[in-house]
């Protein structure tokens, strides 16, 4: 039996839906990996929202390093200033 190259396996592991909530909906973030993927993928600024996940406020320097899996609750709070 012939085994698929590692690569292949990670890639394919994208194919398949992943649903997390985001902002009370369920999406399918299966191309996004990263919390920085999924705010790029929304085409949010960086600097102009909050991102909650599962109930915990991330630092914006987390969000590459923060991995989305099945489930995940992501809230994204736009932080508007005024007077």
């Amino acid at each position: 039996m012939e085994v698929a190259p590692a690569r292949f396996l990670a890639d394919s592991m994208f194919d398949v839906f992943m649903n997390i909530l985001l902002n009370g909906e369920s999406v399918d973030a299966r191309d996004a990996r990263t919390i920085a993927e999924l705010v790029e993928r929304y085409q949010l600024s960086p600097q102009s929202i909050l991102v909650e996940y599962n109930s915990a406020a991330l630092h914006r320097r987390e969000w590459p390093q923060t991995a989305l899996s099945e489930g995940d609750r992501i809230e994204f709070i736009r932080v508007v200033a005024g007077g």
